[in-house]
């Protein structure tokens, strides 16, 4: 997902959040490429996707 813009803070953003950041980039890629390659319907994989984002700003914004 090297496409991707880099994310910009205000603030410089410590090396263990860029660390964390570039993990979970790299793993999403894996699970997206492994899923796609089992063969798994690209708008289920869209759903999963879009239903984590939402569950996850949900808990953000009921914090």
């Amino acid at each position: 997902m090297s496409n991707i813009t880099r994310l910009r803070h205000a603030l410089p953003m410590n090396q263990d959040i860029n660390k964390a950041l570039a993990d979970l980039d790299s793993a999403i890629a894996k699970a997206v490429d492994a899923a796609k390659s089992a063969g798994l319907p690209q708008g289920i994989l869209v759903a999963i996707l879009h239903g984590q984002a939402h569950t996850e700003t949900a808990r953000m914004v009921n914090s």
